[in-house]
């Protein structure tokens, strides 16, 4: 969600006027959105996203979470906010990068809000819904993970950004953390965590893991920062073969975002196909201009490659109306 500050020009470059092609990116015109986290549930793919609503020189004011459905990956049905931060009763502000999971037909939301203070750390939160589009209701009444639990950290904000997977055998974990990777099981109620928490190295690792699993192998995508990157985030990613690891940096899935230094990986298969969800800065609503706070979700192809690793991605305008590529594996 939030990594070091760069100062980036403005140059969006998507106009309201410009006829829109479904599929095109970005997915969304009429809105701010980032940390984009898909999940497929039966025939259909929804799309969790922040949302970006600062104004002027604000760099981030989010204050709930929306949610988009499709079943062609080219149109989309906007179902409004599936809830507030401060619908966590112990919660103050802050609807930073989320994710809802499906299991025995009830659905869990994940999310880093600010709890209220002094002080006023990141913790995150455990929702609960009947369906996928909310309402979601906080499942516990306090905090899944707490700053306390996590002192091992460099930052009072290391608890932000969770991801969920659940394995074959039904074993969920959960993943989070900023400058500091953290991985933990969660029980079957999916409300408390099995066991300790650990922490994993990586290189550069920022922000924003995403968790998924293909033919074996497990991936661990990231938000990553290096020399290189001159201070904006990549998207960077590693493998194992069991949650446990260890885990093997394999590289970048793409580069930089346009106009905005964050980046946020959420990678899935729907339809026999995968696709790389991410977000960068490159719309204009109105008088706003796309910033670092004011994100758009977007969307491209991926492909695993038979050796195990990620093919690059261009990011593209294009998206999904692009004619999808020949992929290895």
């Amino acid at each position: 969600m939030m990594g070091a500050i760069l100062g980036l020009a403005a140059t969006a470059v998507v106009a309201q006027d410009q006829p829109r092609i479904p599929g095109q990116n970005p997915l969304f015109t009429d809105v701010f959105t980032a940390d984009p986290a898909p999940m497929v549930y039966k025939d259909t793919l929804y799309l969790y996203t922040g949302h970006d609503e600062a104004r002027g020189d604000q760099l981030f004011r989010m204050n709930d979470w929306l949610v988009f459905s499709t079943r062609d990956m080219k149109h989309w049905t906007a179902h409004g906010p599936v809830m507030r931060a401060t619908d966590f009763a112990w919660a103050s502000r802050d609807a930073w990068a989320m994710q809802v999971t499906e299991k025995k037909g009830k659905f869990y939301l994940y999310a880093p809000v600010r709890v209220k203070g002094p002080p006023s750390t990141f913790a995150i939160g455990v929702a609960v819904s009947d369906t996928p589009t909310g309402p979601f209701r906080d499942a516990r009444g306090t905090p899944l993970v707490t700053n306390e639990m996590t002192k091992m950290g460099k930052t009072d904000d290391e608890d932000i950004d969770p991801t969920v997977f659940t394995d074959n055998d039904g074993t969920s974990w959960l993943a989070w953390g900023h400058f500091d990777l953290y991985l933990a099981k969660l029980k079957p109620n999916m409300t408390e965590l099995d066991g300790p928490i650990r922490k994993i190295d990586l290189p550069n690792y920022t922000e924003g893991p995403w968790l998924h699993k293909h033919k074996g192998i497990y991936y661990l995508s990231y938000a990553s920062i290096d020399e290189k990157a001159k201070g904006a985030e990549r998207i960077a990613y590693a493998t194992a073969t069991s949650m446990q690891g260890p885990w093997t940096y394999r590289g970048l899935i793409t580069g930089k975002a346009k106009n905005s230094y964050t980046i946020h990986p959420g990678i899935v298969q729907f339809r026999n196909r995968w696709y790389l969800f991410y977000h960068n800065a490159v719309l204009n609503i109105g008088d706003q201009k796309g910033a670092t706070g004011r994100r758009a979700v977007a969307v491209d192809y991926l492909c695993h490659n038979k050796d195990g690793s990620i093919r690059f991605v261009e990011q593209t305008e294009r998206g999904v109306t692009a004619k999808p590529p020949a992929c290895e594996n």
